[in-house]
């Protein structure tokens, strides 16, 4: 018995909409893309959070960004275990097939996944440390970060670890080989940025890891 349910009719309304003008508008711009493929120049690493709307903050167009979105925007080291890892096979696909010149992570202000991982490593989430909790084994990525920012005052702590889970998914796409010899062959770049969903502010981080407003 097939257990797909009819759209609500709101996002048909705007399916609708989208296709009499966004569509009928640029009909040999979608396909051109559906004839010649996809050829974006950079890949972005963003969090699941609704509120993040990455191709409106850099006023994208269809075809512009190859776009994987998760929780807290991570991603983990390289492991080649034989096991399904999304992330993974996005970068991969990404880096050598796409071959786009720029990866970016992008995380963001007020991000639950970030605050549920500092709630589990300070012993305030015990049902995130359950084997069987998808989201705390995703979270253990980010683990390494809390350590580095467990000292800070209590109050300043999530929101580092949010620049935390930028610099550790940078630094863990390092340890994928086909990334680090793209870098080292200066045909791939990596940023991390931090989107304040408040004030509409870009932080970019340095090669020290320090965050600066665009």
């Amino acid at each position: 018995m097939p257990l797909t349910r009819p759209l609500p009719k709101y996002l048909v309304q705007r399916y609708q909409g989208w296709k009499a003008t966004a569509y009928a508008e640029n009909r040999a711009w979608f396909r051109r893309l559906a004839h010649d493929g996809q050829r974006p120049r950079a890949m972005i690493v963003s969090c699941c959070d609704s509120r993040v709307h990455v191709s409106s903050i850099f006023g994208a167009d269809s075809g512009e960004f190859f776009i994987h979105r998760n929780i807290a925007n991570l991603v983990p080291g390289y492991a080649p275990d034989g096991e399904q890892h999304g992330t993974s096979a996005a970068v991969e696909y990404a880096v050598r097939t796409l071959r786009v010149a720029h990866v970016i992570v992008l995380g963001h202000t007020q991000c639950g996944g970030v605050a549920g991982c500092h709630a589990m490593c300070s012993g305030h989430a015990p049902e995130l440390e359950e084997r069987t909790s998808f989201v705390g084994r995703w979270m253990d990525i980010l683990r390494p970060g809390y350590e580095r920012v467990r000292d800070l005052p209590p109050e300043q702590q999530v929101g580092a670890l949010e620049q935390q889970a930028v610099l550790i998914s940078v630094e863990n796409l390092m340890t994928f080989p086909f990334v680090r010899e793209a870098v080292e062959q200066e045909e791939l770049t990596l940023h991390g940025l931090v989107h304040d969903i408040a004030e509409g502010v870009l932080w970019q981080a340095d090669e020290k890891g320090e965050f600066h407003p665009l």
